[in-house]
């Protein structure tokens, strides 16, 4: 595939690191386009720690159907995923991760693509996780941190994915409770170091897994998704 060969109807859902709350996220986002009338779909291109790891389950459990997610590989060490294979003894190839997941997410509408760990995590044969988003031509969310140390993070995030030509079409602050002088002026020094839209999705009171999609509905605008999501159907325009 060559970088031209773009998905229209797709984008991606990276963090600046692992357990930042990028699964949290993706599930909330297809939940809420399936509820606005889509037939979006999250997909892990690759999970590692399985089990008892199983972020696609868990989208799917958010959205109450199998359909809403999938993963065309898993692995069992809680690893990077090239580190993962390497351990379990096991072949991962690159062009099989980004072939599967192109094919996926065209065959979705929208496709939710959810990273593995931070943007540098590598997935097999020298690749990365922002190689794969870079290869796929689709524009990404950002999670990130709320607290002290964000900034740093969040700011070098975003340039490394404009470096790959990956547009950003919005940063979400997770877990944000703004209890910290450093949590309350967050997000406005990040909108101007990074010139992003910056979201704050607060800490959620989730019973039931459909808890999430309204907890991030209830938060988040619907400029969160990338502009040609929002601009792809009426139900989602008209909303």
């Amino acid at each position: 595939m060559t970088r031209a060969e773009t998905l229209d109807n797709a984008f991606a859902v990276v963090g600046t690191d692992t357990n930042v709350g990028k699964t949290f996220v993706t599930a909330g986002l297809v939940g809420w386009l399936r509820e606005l009338g889509s037939d979006a779909r999250g997909v892990k291109p690759v999970q590692s720690g399985y089990p008892p790891d199983d972020d696609a389950s868990f989208i799917a459990d958010v959205c109450g159907t199998a359909d809403a997610a999938t993963c065309p590989r898993r692995l069992k060490p809680a690893l990077a995923p090239a580190v993962a294979a390497d351990v379990a003894g096991e072949t991962v190839e690159y062009e099989t991760i980004r072939d599967d997941a192109r094919a996926l997410l065209a065959d979705s509408n929208p496709g939710v693509l959810e990273g593995v760990g931070g943007l540098r995590v590598p997935l097999a044969d020298g690749r990365e996780v922002i190689d794969l988003v870079a290869d796929l031509g689709i524009p990404a969310v950002l999670v990130a941190r709320s607290g002290l140390g964000t900034l740093n993070h969040t700011a070098l995030s975003v340039s490394a994915l404009r470096n790959r030509g990956i547009d950003v079409s919005a940063i979400v602050l997770n877990h944000y409770e703004g209890e910290t002088l450093a949590e309350r002026t967050n997000p406005d020094v990040l909108a101007e170091m990074t010139d992003c839209p910056v979201y704050t999705l607060p800490p959620l009171d989730v019973s039931e897994p459909s808890d999430v999609v309204a907890g991030v509905r209830k938060h988040l605008p619907l400029d969160v998704f990338p502009e040609r999501i929002v601009s792809g159907g009426a139900s989602l325009a008209d909303d």
